[in-house]
């Protein structure tokens, strides 16, 4: 019979049905129940209750998801769009990554990932605002621990979320580049990120939130990242209105080789995503890892076959689109499933969001400019029904519910579409959404940042 380590055994991102489902199985092996005896709120705890191999792995896969947009999402985007709009692009996603991290320590990190006080399952509390807490008192021989990671110091906890956050937000952008004003960008994206990111965050991972005391699944953010990402880019789109030409004139992408190239950033550091999120350094978190690298490849030649299928040719833009569309399928379903389950994700979600970006993009009549949500809102919502449908409990310790997943989905889904029409109403009072037209023409390099590519 193994001897409990210091640190706790691997749990799903943030889900208190599993680490409940943890807690049943050790007390019935009749295993001391004391590594899960975590606060019930972030506190102090003795060095010596921190797991070093957990803290390095977990410090590793932060910088791995940071990685993805930075310049993961950048390189992607900017390959995409139009030569004179690439370095806009980019520093939007810059300039995102940057207001983000300083709005998450001031107040989004408290309202996610605290529990509220007054005992409020829709949002969290407030004693980690104001860049507060996340403490080392080295003479003390004391760290600050979050309740849902005891074993890790709360700053690198915190540190993971942040790039969770950033990314959301920044995969955003993608709806909205070549026409959209800096301010206008920084200004929604800040309410976007306490108003919704935020509460649905709590929602679905901070165990006293209503959809994680439901019994929602999500291992790494499919509906917390992609499936509130893709409604909040298809509100933009539609607020926004298109691009001026489009649907008229080809739009050429600059350089479909930075595409390829943040392609595989975004691979690479959707394993610090995935199986960052079991929380250590252990088994479960290398089976999250593989699952995610079978799902990616099954994504990329689904999208291809499919294309082949339609238009008897594969393009590198295709692929590329497919390993993100496996990429967000098997994220909430990463802690959950096996090889099998991954390979059926990742062909469903190439398929699903081909037709995503092809023929629903048409029938919305939405200039969602680089497919936010056709790869991933449909990819999400692809990945949060398979894990309903596939979560095997020998591995995550919990039985699927579809019923749930369509709850919990739909709710985040309704949310974010209502609450980005609001953040985007609230921002235009503000300042103007959209750049003007002749600013449009000219390009966003030339005429927001009054530089260009090349001479």
């Amino acid at each position: 019979m193994p001897t409990p380590s210091a640190s706790p055994p691997s749990a799903a991102n943030h889900l208190l049905p599993v680490r409940l489902a943890a807690l049943c199985t050790a007390v019935a092996a009749g295993l001391p129940n004391t590594a899960w005896a975590a606060p019930a709120a972030p506190g102090l705890v003795a060095m010596a209750d921190i797991s070093a191999a957990d803290t390095a792995w977990v410090m590793v896969a932060t910088a791995l998801v940071l990685l993805m947009t930075l310049p993961g999402i950048a390189l992607f985007y900017g390959g995409m769009v139009r030569s004179k709009n690439v370095l806009n692009t980019m520093a939007s996603v810059v300039a995102v990554a940057a207001w983000v991290s300083l709005l998450w320590f001031a107040a989004a990190y408290s309202l996610a990932f605290t529990p509220n006080p007054l005992g409020w399952s829709w949002i969290g509390g407030w004693d980690r605002m104001g860049f507060q807490g996340l403490e080392w008192l080295g003479p003390q021989g004391q760290v600050a621990v979050s309740h849902m990671a005891p074993h890790l110091p709360e700053s690198v906890f915190a540190l993971f979320q942040l790039a969770f956050a950033i990314i959301t937000c920044a995969l955003v952008v993608g709806a909205v580049v070549e026409r959209m004003r800096m301010a206008a960008l920084l200004c929604f994206t800040g309410l976007w990120l306490l108003l919704v990111y935020a509460p649905v965050a709590h929602w679905v991972w901070e165990p006293g939130g209503w959809l994680a005391q439901m019994g929602a699944l999500d291992f790494a953010g499919g509906a917390v990242v992609h499936i509130n990402a893709g409604a909040a880019a298809l509100v933009a789109a539609y607020a926004l209105g298109p691009r001026l030409g489009y649907g008229k004139e080809p739009f050429t992408p600059f350089n479909l080789g930075l595409t390829m190239a943040g392609t595989g950033l975004l691979w690479v550091g959707w394993f610090g995503f995935n199986a960052g999120s079991a929380l250590a350094a252990d088994g479960r978190a290398g089976l999250a890892m593989v699952v995610t690298h079978v799902a990616a490849a099954s994504g990329a030649l689904a999208w291809g076959a499919s294309e082949w299928l339609l238009r008897k040719r594969v393009s590198l833009l295709g692929l590329c689109s497919g390993a993100v569309a496996g990429l967000v399928a098997i994220t909430p379903a990463a802690g959950f499933v096996g090889l099998r389950s991954a390979v059926m994700l990742g062909i469903a979600a190439g398929a699903v969001c081909y037709w995503g970006a092809t023929g629903l993009k048409r029938a919305l009549r939405a200039d969602d400019s680089l497919d936010v949500f056709g790869v991933h809102g449909l990819g999400g919502l692809v990945g949060a029904l398979g894990t309903g449908l596939l979560a095997d409990p020998a591995i995550g310790g919990v039985h699927g519910s579809v019923v749930t997943q369509v709850l919990a989905s739909g709710a985040v889904l309704a949310y974010s579409l209502m609450g980005t029409a609001v953040v985007l109403w609230i921002t235009s009072r503000i300042t103007p959404l959209r750049v003007t037209a002749e600013d449009e023409v000219a390009g966003l390099d030339m005429s927001l940042h009054a530089e260009r590519l090349g001479h």
